[in-house]
């Protein structure tokens, strides 16, 4: 299997590449877009290490950088469809970052903000091509590595789903890699509790109040009852792959809550599960990747 890992500069691609080659996979860096068909027709005829293989492309490249969509376009008559994986943050985490690493970006035309949003631009195309496209902005390095494991579906058996079910805050964007979105923001909110505002929807007394209004109980009731419903479906055409995202104001208590009683209910053997709760670090401090 072979994935085209792509996108912004800062985004995370050193990180998952890294991160991907300690799991097993081959990893080739900034790889020029004309050598791309070449190199995987090679590791096709080759031994078992390449099996799994991942080739990182972006404007590193240079002018040869345009010459990728091309090679994308002439792969499938060779019988090669590589998974596209894209990644990008807000400009807010980008400038921050390279700030953080000092490094210079890779265009280098003007100031940073600008180089972004350039870059930006020059990826749009690749963008909408992507089988997988992730935001890294609030994601730790701890939860990027296990998101992408999961959105590469490695271990799941055939007919067997992964499932992502993902909290979030309406007052940071919804995740881009949502399949599907609810809106929880007319649950009762702990927020309002003194005793209960420093917590989260992990802790059992803030799960007590939620659940304890019928409304709540309701709601959960008929959600799971449409996700049963939809899942069969979309395995039936083939998708592997349902990101659920849950959202309240701030992504601490509401949707955090719904996300836990999701994942309890849906974690079966026919199901591979993974809960995220993307802005919870925002409160708790944790480390921002």
């Amino acid at each position: 299997m072979c994935h085209l890992l792509t996108g912004l500069s800062g985004a995370g691609k050193s990180l998952v590449s890294n991160y991907l080659e300690d799991q097993g996979f081959y990893c080739v860096d900034n790889l020029p877009p004309e050598l791309i068909e070449k190199f995987i027709e090679l590791t096709m005829e080759s031994e078992r290490r390449y099996q799994q293989l991942l080739l990182v492309c972006d404007v590193r490249s240079g002018d040869q950088f345009r010459t990728l969509f091309e090679v994308l376009d002439s792969l499938p008559t060779k019988g090669i469809r590589p998974s596209i994986i894209f990644l990008e943050a807000s400009k807010e985490i980008l400038v921050r970052r390279f700030s953080e690493t000092r490094r210079r970006h890779p265009l280098n035309y003007g100031s940073l903000p600008e180089n972004i949003e350039r870059e930006r631009a020059m990826l749009a195309d690749l963008r909408e091509r992507a089988d997988i496209l992730l935001d890294t902005s609030n994601f730790s390095v701890a939860q990027l590595k296990k998101r992408i494991m999961s959105l590469l579906n490695r271990k799941l058996p055939r007919g067997k789903m992964g499932l992502v079910f993902s909290s979030f805050g309406y007052k940071y964007g919804i995740p881009v890699e949502s399949d599907l979105v609810f809106d929880v923001r007319f649950l009762p909110n702990p927020h309002y509790v003194r005793d209960l505002a420093p917590l989260n929807g992990c802790d059992a007394v803030v799960q007590e109040y939620i659940f304890k209004y019928a409304i709540s109980k309701r709601f959960v009731h008929q959600l799971v009852g449409f996700l049963k419903f939809l899942i069969p479906q979309y395995l039936n055409e083939g998708k592997t792959q349902l990101t659920v995202s849950v959202g309240c104001t701030g992504g601490q208590h509401r949707s955090v809550a719904v996300v836990e009683k999701l994942a309890e209910t849906f974690s079966s053997r026919s199901l591979s599960v993974i809960k995220a709760h993307r802005d919870l670090a925002r409160l708790t401090g944790g480390v921002q990747g």
